[in-house]
C-alpha cells in the first residue's frame, strides 16, 4: 500500500476512534458507568495505538523493513 494511503487511512482511524471519547468526557454523569468498559477497553488503546504510528509510524515500519533483511 501506498504511504500517502496508509497515512490517510490511520488519521481517519485516529479521528473516528476519538468521537466515543469524547461523547464519553462530555456525556452526563449519569451516563458515564455505561460508556465506562467500552471506552476504556476498546476506543482509547485503539486511538493511542494510531496516534502512536501517526507519530513514530516510519520508525516503525523502517525497523521490520530491516528486520528481513537480516
Amino acid at each position: 500500500m501506498k504511504q500517502g494511503i496508509t497515512c490517510s487511512t490511520v488519521r481517519w482511524m485516529h479521528i473516528v476512534l476519538s468521537i466515543p471519547i469524547i461523547g464519553y468526557i462530555y456525556s452526563p454523569f449519569e451516563a458515564i458507568p455505561q460508556h465506562a468498559p467500552v471506552t476504556r477497553l476498546v476506543f482509547l488503546p485503539h486511538m493511542v495505538l494510531s496516534g502512536l504510528l501517526m507519530w513514530k509510524g516510519h520508525a516503525i515500519r523502517r525497523l521490520f523493513r530491516h528486520e528481513g533483511n537480516r
